[in-house]
């Protein structure tokens, strides 16, 4: 755990529960996500030191704690410049945003935890200005509010959140998910991309993501049928999350509501503007039903 991996000329990746890229150029280097939290930026810190390289920048994929929770350490620790894209990087310096997103209001204390909610960074919005020469950046959105991945020039691609791996889909069937139809034009985008290399942050790297993408695809819309046969008498919002979590066999606990509970919010969301589901209205009850 947190080895330090050389996957191209100057790429290399930090083998960890999030996966975290480092690019090294003239004796600088720049990392893709800033770890989890403080123990793993010190754990980073220590391949940078131990191969006489600054740390210039930390571009973080989306604003997601598990992917930022290091980056007030390495900003502390060396002076870095933190960067991500559009509306995630308010998330970076603001995170208590993360939970209230989850929630829907001021968030309980259970899911106020570094999970969560990372330690607060100052960060700059994402351009393809503050990338070092020669990397390339293409969004990756869907997963997030906002979401990219990171092409080194050895061709190497970091694609952040826009893949669950195959034993994931199987064991949970439903993954976190903020906007399903940028989520789906992502995962068409991710077969077209050209590389060496790809790397998600949470499995292995792989030569080809066409069909891990469409495996993604597949389950997106099985998961929608399974909600659009629950809705079909209506069904609050809370009754259908019941049923998602009996489906699948999820524990609940408060994080998972939360996670699940936006998940399904933007399934409906996605199914409402495709005509396929409503809002109905009994009293003071409010139902999603089939169309």
């Amino acid at each position: 755990m947190y080895e330090l991996i050389q996957v191209g000329e100057h790429t290399y990746y930090i083998a960890s529960p999030t996966n975290v890229g480092l690019y090294e150029y003239s004796g600088k280097c720049c990392l893709i996500d800033g770890g989890s939290d403080k123990d793993a930026a010190k754990k980073i810190l220590k391949h940078i030191e131990g191969n006489n390289w600054t740390l210039e920048k930390v571009i973080c994929t989306h604003s997601h704690a598990d992917h930022t929770g290091g980056c007030a350490t390495l900003r502390e620790r060396t002076g870095c410049e933190v960067y991500a894209p559009g509306v995630c990087a308010s998330i970076v310096k603001y995170p208590y945003l993360e939970p209230v997103s989850l929630f829907g209001g001021y968030p309980v204390k259970e899911l106020r935890s570094k999970f969560t909610m990372a330690k607060p960074c100052e960060c700059s919005e994402l351009t393809e200005s503050a990338l070092p020469e020669g990397m390339e950046l293409t969004r990756l959105d869907g997963h997030d509010f906002e979401q990219v991945g990171i092409k080194t020039p050895d061709g190497v691609w970091f694609i952040a959140d826009s893949t669950v791996s195959p034993e994931t889909l199987e064991k949970y069937k439903i993954a976190f998910l903020y906007d399903i139809a940028e989520h789906l034009n992502t995962l068409e985008k991710l077969k077209t991309l050209t590389g060496r290399l790809f790397i998600p942050s949470h499995s292995e790297p792989l030569e080809e993501l066409s069909e891990l993408a469409q495996k993604n695809i597949e389950n997106i819309h099985e998961v929608a049928e399974i909600i659009k046969g629950y809705c079909k008498t209506g069904l609050t919002v809370d009754e259908l999350i019941e049923k998602l979590f009996e489906e699948f066999g999820i524990k609940l606990y408060l994080m998972q509501y939360g996670l699940i509970g936006s998940t399904t919010r933007g399934y409906l969301s996605w199914l409402a503007s495709k005509g396929e589901a409503e809002c109905v209205y009994e009293g003071s009850k409010l139902l999603w039903k089939t169309t």
